[in-house]
């Protein structure tokens, strides 16, 4: 399977070293249990602002890792929420990678797929009314902006890997890729940057505000007030995260409210930066910027995207979310339309269309 955003030089060379998965009823703190796996397996990560002083020679090339919602809901002190749509999952899964023998991928008999109908978590009618219910909570101070999603699942017949696989082909998926575990494989085809850190240098490129990928729906979006100030807020939610971890006075915005493509649709994207602060390390970064993320790097780079636009299976399923920031101009329509706009690629991938 092809890594989440291992180096192209790398990806067909790469086989798994070593293996730790977590879930919340096995106490303790996950990130720094994924830390100190990672530091015990050459990728020492206890201090993102200095060059790597791993194991050298050992091969170990990088990892990948993921943490669930509910796991970075814990990290940050906040409700687990509701159960987990598919319990196969661990909270977290961290693998580490070293260098064999390239892979030559041999062309066989495409094997028997069959992916059944998909059964929503609710109905456009309930999902129009959850955003009313938000909204109306914003009318009561109770909160500015609210994250509201869906699920979807759908038997399935066959092996889900290659169908888990073509997501991470899907155009904009900069974090594309596959995980996979005993009962458990995770699909990525995720364009977001939560946080990456690079010789110093914290970066987060938040994105908030879908259209479209046509000529009329880039003019719609650039020129929506209410895309833009939903956008701002979440880029000032992204320039606090950063300022918890980061030199005084070092957060700025690189770039506001670019407008770039994910499959069809455009999407509004910012980018913050700061300088990591002395003693930064990935334990610190995860319950700065928790929830939910997926990992991959070396020593002395840290690269979390946010797991969006994903697909996992259990033994039985496969499941999908999908759904978008509800803010008080937030229109309950064009929400429902809006979260069926970014799962329909992800579901026709996968259904081999």
């Amino acid at each position: 399977m092809e890594v989440p955003a291992a180096p192209a030089a790398c990806r067909d060379a790469l086989t798994e070293r070593a293996r730790l998965h977590w879930s919340r009823g096995d106490g303790g703190d996950p990130a720094a249990l994924a830390e100190e796996f990672l530091a015990a397996h050459g990728l020492p990560l206890h201090d993102l602002t200095r060059p790597a002083t791993g194991q050298h020679g050992t091969g170990v090339c990088g990892a990948a890792l993921y943490l669930s919602a509910a796991a970075g809901a814990l990290l940050a002190g906040a409700p687990t929420g509701a159960p987990e749509p598919a319990p196969a999952l661990p909270d977290l899964a961290v693998v580490v990678y070293q260098h064999g023998p390239t892979r030559v991928t041999r062309p066989g008999p495409p094997s028997s797929w069959r992916l059944g109908e998909w059964a929503e978590s609710w109905t456009p009618g309930q999902h129009a009314a959850a955003v009313d219910a938000v909204r109306a909570a914003i009318g009561r101070g109770d909160v500015y902006q609210s994250n509201l999603v869906g699920h979807a699942a759908a038997p399935y017949a066959g092996d889900p890997l290659p169908a888990l696989s073509r997501l991470g082909a899907l155009p904009g998926a900069r974090y594309g890729g596959v995980l996979t575990g005993d009962g458990w494989a995770i699909g990525c085809a995720s364009p977001e940057t939560l946080v990456e850190v690079t010789d110093g240098q914290v970066i987060t490129r938040p994105i908030k505000g879908t259209r479209p990928a046509t000529a009329t729906g880039r003019a719609e979006l650039l020129a929506s007030a209410k895309e833009r100030a939903e956008h701002i807020m979440i880029v000032d939610l992204a320039r606090n995260d950063l300022a918890r971890i980061a030199r005084t006075g070092t957060v700025t915005v690189d770039e506001l409210f670019a407008v770039r493509r994910w499959c069809d649709l455009w999407q509004a994207e910012s980018t913050v930066r700061a300088a990591a602060a002395d003693g930064l390390g990935l334990a610190d970064l995860l319950r700065a910027t928790c929830p939910g993320a997926s990992v991959t790097g070396a020593p002395g780079h840290v690269d979390l995207g946010l797991t969006i636009r994903t697909a996992a299976a259990d033994g039985q399923r496969l499941h999908t979310w999908a759904g978008g920031g509800i803010t008080w101009d937030s229109d309950a329509r064009a929400e429902v339309a809006e979260a069926a706009a970014k799962t329909t690629p992800i579901r026709a991938t996968l259904a081999g269309r």
